[in-house]
Order: C-alpha cells, then sequence, then structure tokens
C-alpha cells in the first residue's frame, strides 16, 4: 500500500510541473551551432586531392575526377561525388581535412526515407543541399 501512494504522490507532482513536449514536424527544433548535419559539397571548389575519402572512417564517400579539359592547367575536374549516408556517421572529419573547403557541415539533419536506395546523394543533390550552411563556414 505504502508503494502505491508513493506512486500517486509522484505522479500527481507530475502533472503540475511545466510540460516539455515539442511540436516538431509543425515547428522545428532549434538545433545548436555547431550540431552536425548533412553535409553540403560545392563541386567548384573541390581540386581532386581524395582527402576526404581516404580520412572517412566508414568509407561512405567515392568520388572520381577527370583531367582538366584545358591541357595547359593542371590538375584535375570533379566527375562523381557520391556519400552514402546509410553508412555515415557525420563525424565531421571530411570537412576538417578539406583544403578548400568544398565540403561543409550544414544543420540539415532529416534524411528518412522508405527506401535504402534513398540514402545514396550525389555531385547534384549534396550541392543543391546549401540551406542551413553552419556560420563559422
Amino acid at each position: 500500500m505504502l508503494g502505491l501512494a508513493k506512486g500517486l504522490g509522484y505522479t500527481f507532482k507530475k502533472l503540475t510541473e511545466k510540460k516539455i513536449t515539442h511540436f516538431y514536424p509543425d515547428v522545428p527544433f532549434p538545433m545548436p551551432p555547431r550540431f552536425r548535419g548533412i553535409q553540403h559539397f560545392s563541386p567548384e571548389k573541390c581540386i581532386v586531392c581524395n582527402q576526404c575519402a581516404r580520412i572517412c572512417p566508414t568509407e561512405c564517400i567515392q568520388l572520381t575526377g577527370k583531367p582538366h579539359p584545358d591541357p595547359d592547367k593542371k590538375g584535375k575536374l570533379i566527375d562523381t561525388y557520391d556519400i552514402n549516408f546509410e553508412l555515415c556517421i557525420l563525424c565531421d572529419l571530411c570537412t576538417e581535412v578539406c583544403p578548400t573547403e568544398a565540403i561543409v557541415m550544414t544543420n540539415n539533419f532529416e534524411l528518412a526515407a522508405y527506401s535504402r536506395d534513398e540514402l545514396y546523394k550525389n555531385l547534384k543533390w549534396l550541392d543543391d543541399n546549401n540551406t542551413k550552411v553552419r556560420e563559422e563556414n
């Protein structure tokens, strides 16, 4: 009987406290400024150094480059850049190692999908993902 009284006392105490429910889909939850979300990729800045793919602990980044069409210019142009968000742990290592800041983190985090195939994102999708880029970038 004492346990029942303690339980009811706790319940009544919690009923009078302020509610902390968030109406998530309708009202977006404010993320902290250093929140690591989905990456934004700027292909015009990329020099195809492959450092992002080498440092990735889950090996979810694949990129290929092609030789520059102008024979007088050195370097490569980005051909394909793919990230498998099924494996990506959003660790921010690829953005830290990028010498030209072609990869930056955003505050976007919504990647829900009905199929695993939808979690493979390509160069165009990552370039269009330029909303909510972190202020420090």
